[in-house]
């Protein structure tokens, strides 16, 4: 069973209601929180906010009004933030369905640094999953499409330049999930040029600090950090546990912030993107993006204090 992250942050003394109301008697108004930290796009110089949205599982759900609902308050919210960065592709089931019918309210979509794949081999078929990705996320524009899990990427890349060329979408990158595609993205990181790699880092996943991170930072590539959290396993290993008094020191109020701090610490890295489909997951979120970073002996510290869980 998957731990509870309400929990999670109530171990941690930092869900959003248990908060002292602005204005209150027992604190005074709360300032503005701090802007977001933001990292740029080595090919462009553009820069993100450093933490973003994806969207594998939990916005895929049936594209009715109900069900789409909270994560739409969930979008907002991140927007409203300073979030931009939102990741999907057609294999996440509905998700670009979902997409589609939040980001044209309200001027999202023009507020959304907005990702998605493709992940059919074959020329051909690659270019039409693309054509179907535009429909259901209801967009004219894609800002980044990468090659999803290193799928004929000769095909799908040469798609993806034209695209570019075309002005259709604004980057081209790669994906993988797993340590065991190292090999093979590290090999395409150095024959091609890519604006941004996708790849898997984790506390208790630290595989691609060897090597791939180093060769992004050199070939000049951005690093989307896809399951920061290790598919869950560290939010279940810390269930139940207070955070250290120490993770004060680089301004850490929860256990998802503890994560997400030590991945964006490594300089490499651009953007995490963690699944968020609440409101209150969103704020806690987000709060990874403002005030210090581990040090690297503070994350030396994370690292020892997760091996020995």
């Amino acid at each position: 069973m998957h731990p509870s992250r309400r929990a999670i942050l109530a171990g941690a003394g930092c869900l959003p209601w248990a908060m002292p109301r602005p204005g209150s008697a027992a604190t005074p108004a709360r300032a503005e929180p701090a802007a977001l930290l933001r990292r740029a796009i080595p090919s462009s110089g553009e820069t993100l906010p450093v933490i973003g949205i994806g969207t594998s599982r939990r916005y895929e759900v049936e594209p009715t009004p109900e069900k789409v609902a909270p994560l739409r308050e969930a979008v907002r919210r991140f927007v409203a933030l300073g979030g931009s960065v939102i990741d999907t592709a057609p294999s996440y089931g509905t998700a670009e369905d979902v997409l589609g019918l939040i980001l044209p309210q309200e001027g999202l979509r023009e507020k959304v640094f907005l990702c998605s794949k493709v992940g059919t081999p074959g020329r051909e078929a690659g270019a039409a999953e693309i054509a179907r990705s535009f429909q259901r996320l209801n967009t004219a524009m894609i800002d980044l499409i990468a090659v999803h899990n290193l799928i004929d990427p000769a095909a799908n890349l040469a798609t993806l330049r034209d695209l570019k060329a075309q002005k259709k979408i604004r980057y081209v990158g790669v994906t993988v999930w797993r340590d065991s595609q190292f090999p093979d993205l590290e090999a395409l990181m150095r024959r091609e040029t890519l604006d941004v790699i996708q790849v898997n880092y984790a506390l208790d996943d630290r595989l691609a600090a060897q090597r791939i991170l180093p060769l992004a930072a050199e070939r000049g590539m951005a690093v989307m950090v896809n399951v920061p959290f290790g598919r869950d396993r560290l939010l279940k290993a810390v269930q139940g546990r207070a955070l250290p008094a120490w993770t004060a020191e680089f301004d850490c109020a929860s256990w998802p912030q503890f994560f997400l701090k030590y991945v964006l610490a490594h300089a490499a890295v651009t953007c995490p993107i963690p699944g968020m489909a609440k409101v209150e997951y969103v704020e806690d979120n987000v709060g990874a993006a403002r005030g210090r970073l581990p040090d690297a002996a503070q994350r030396a510290r994370m690292e020892a204090y997760v091996d020995a869980l």
